[in-house]
């Protein structure tokens, strides 16, 4: 196309020299769709006149659909699910296996997969299951005693009292009740000097827990600790009274208490004792005398009106005393199974052979573990409620 400049009134240029013709080369097709646009096009899609419908009538539609709802009546409870209200998110991830190869396989699959705890984890996690049962209502009296010196009475008391006191949630106190100095105290870091016999004559003053706890001595375990007498000039002596008043405090504050017993059977700290009672821990020695006389004890409580105690009470069997390699232990724990309702092995322990202060995460974990066999063992035959 070739375009002339023309006059300003419309006629006509003149031809001239100065006269120039711009050429313009236009496409052949200018309103023709492009193929790329030509491949998306919605010429053929009809129209949804339900989304074209106008902005009115959609409001109009959404609220006669909540009215319909409405009119069909209010939610019950039931609807309200935790499905639908509870969010999922920070939602606590599942806890890691316990177990070398079982993290590591938990590792690998980047925690797509978990394979569990290892069995021995599983095991110690049973045990505390079992330790850590609660128990309503008043106080569970646990009765540690033995016949006979020697055999490790006042040390499975303590690990007992520690094992109980890691685990439960609740308060766990252990009461030397021997007339005869008891040496229970000495086996954790004392924190004072006060006594039973402070105690029983400050009862009076004993309002709330700080007031007990003030007299108790407290180890790493929360395991708190009441002393026995240790003053040899004392002209009075732990009695039956004495050993009532020291308990009817201690129920008050603690969910399990521990008795520390003395080795005298017939002594009137041992009758209040039994008396009170849940459960009894006999502890015997590995020797052949010594698993005599523990018997002979099953048959004194027997035959003295605690037959049912009896029945209930776990043997522990101290396999750290002298003679004990010589004795076959399945046929001694066979014959404690005819009588008593469980029996548990104590293992040797360097630590606790030295007669020094425990730390119970010091011990060996087969002795750490058997100690928790045994008061699972004893928390088994709490009562559910306070014995009538």
């Amino acid at each position: 196309m070739a375009v002339r400049e023309g006059s300003e009134d419309g006629e006509p240029a003149k031809k001239s020299g100065t006269d120039q013709i711009i050429t313009i080369d236009l496409p052949p097709t200018v309103h023709e769709t492009p193929a790329d646009e030509a491949a998306i096009a919605l010429d053929d899609v009809p129209v949804d006149p339900v989304l074209a419908k106008p902005v009115e009538q959609v409001v109009t539609t959404t609220i006669t659909m909540v009215a319909d709802a409405v009119a069909s009546g209010p939610e019950t409870p039931a609807m309200l699910t935790p499905d639908r209200l509870v969010s999922t998110r920070g939602k606590a991830k599942p806890k890691p296996p316990e177990g070398g190869l079982q993290r590591f396989v938990y590792e690998l699959t980047f925690h797509a997969y978990h394979p569990g705890d290892a069995k021995p984890v599983r095991s110690r996690k049973s045990l505390e299951q079992r330790i850590g049962r609660r128990l309503d209502g008043p106080a569970r009296f646990v009765a540690v005693l033995s016949r006979k010196g020697g055999v490790g009475k006042t040390t499975v008391s303590t690990l007992l009292g520690m094992a109980l006191a890691s685990i439960r949630e609740d308060r766990v106190v252990a009461i030397d009740a021997n007339p005869d100095r008891g040496t229970l105290a000495e086996r954790i870091t004392k924190t004072t000097e006060e006594t039973v016999r402070d105690l029983v004559d400050h009862a009076a003053d004993v309002h709330a827990f700080s007031d007990f706890q003030k007299r108790v001595s407290r180890d790493e375990t929360r395991l708190d600790i009441l002393a026995s007498d240790t003053n040899p000039n004392l002209q009075e002596e732990f009695d039956a009274d004495d050993y009532n008043t020291v308990a009817e405090l201690a129920k008050r504050f603690y969910s399990i208490v521990l008795t520390d017993c003395g080795t005298g059977m017939i002594h009137s700290v041992m009758k209040a004792t039994l008396d009170r009672a849940d459960q009894l821990v006999v502890v015997s020695g590995g020797s052949l005398d010594e698993a005599r006389l523990t018997s002979e004890t099953i048959s004194w409580l027997e035959n003295n009106g605690y037959e049912d105690l009896a029945k209930n009470a776990v043997v522990a069997l101290n396999t750290s005393t002298q003679g004990t390699n010589l004795l076959i232990l399945d046929e001694l724990e066979e014959h404690f199974a005819s009588r008593v309702r469980d029996i548990v092995r104590i293992p040797y322990d360097p630590l606790l052979a030295t007669g020094a202060t425990i730390h119970f995460a010091g011990l060996k974990p087969l002795t750490q573990e058997s100690i928790r066999e045994l008061a699972a063992s004893v928390v088994d035959g709490l009562p559910d409620q306070e014995a009538g």
